[in-house]
C-alpha cells in the first residue's frame, strides 16, 4: 500500500511529479497532464461514442471531473490507469443516458484516427482497421475497445456494462472474428 507520505515527496517519474504538483493546486501541472493524455482519452471517447462532438464534449467533462477528483487519486496505480478508468466509466454513463443497448448500430461514419491514434500502422492498414472497428456492432465494439485497447478485464467490463463475463467474452470473440474477416479482404 502506498502511503500518503509517498505522495508528498519528489519523484523521478515526470508523470508522478506532475500529479504531485497538480494535487498541490498547480494548474500548469494539470495542464501538462491534460496535454499528455488528451489524445488517448479523446481516442477512447471517439472510438466508443462514434460522434465527434459527443467525444469532444465527454473528453472535456472527463478532464474537468479528473481535476475535481484528483484529491481522490491515491497513487496505488499510475495516473494514466486511473484517468482511463475514469474515462471509460464516464463514457459508459453517457451511453446509459442515450440507451446504448437499444442502438441498432453505427449512426455515424466519423473516424478516430484524425485525432491521436493508439498506434500508427501503415496508412492503408490504418484505414482498413479503422473501418473494420467502426463496422462492429455497438456492444461488440465497446467491449473490444474496453478490453483490447483500454485494458479492462472481462469482469470489469461485465460490471460496468451490467452484463455477464461470459457475454463479454462472447462479444469480444465475435468482434475479433468480424475484424479478422474484414481485414482478410
Amino acid at each position: 500500500m502506498i502511503t500518503p507520505l509517498r505522495l508528498m515527496r519528489k519523484t523521478d517519474d515526470p508523470e508522478e511529479e506532475l500529479v504531485l504538483q497538480a494535487k498541490g493546486g498547480s494548474h500548469s501541472a494539470f495542464e501538462a497532464l491534460y496535454r499528455m493524455h488528451l489524445g488517448h482519452v479523446y481516442g477512447i471517447c471517439m472510438r466508443i461514442l462514434m460522434d465527434q462532438s459527443k467525444a469532444e464534449e465527454v473528453t472535456q467533462k472527463i478532464f474537468i471531473h479528473a481535476w475535481m477528483k484528483l484529491h481522490s487519486f491515491r497513487g496505488e496505480s499510475r495516473f494514466s490507469s486511473w484517468l482511463y478508468r475514469l474515462s471509460v466509466n464516464m463514457i459508459l454513463d453517457q451511453l446509459k443516458l442515450v440507451g446504448w443497448k437499444n442502438d441498432p448500430g453505427i449512426q455515424n461514419e466519423q473516424r478516430i484516427f484524425s485525432g491521436a491514434p493508439f498506434f500508427e500502422p501503415a496508412h492503408n492498414l490504418r484505414l482498413d482497421l479503422n473501418n473494420a472497428i467502426d463496422s462492429l456492432p455497438r456492444q461488440a465494439r465497446i467491449i473490444f475497445v474496453m478490453h483490447d485497447i483500454a485494458g479492462y478485464t472481462h469482469e470489469e467490463i461485465a460490471e460496468a456494462m451490467k452484463l455477464s463475463p461470459g457475454t463479454c467474452k462472447a462479444q469480444l470473440s465475435r468482434a475479433r472474428r468480424i475484424l479478422r474477416e474484414a481485414l482478410k479482404s
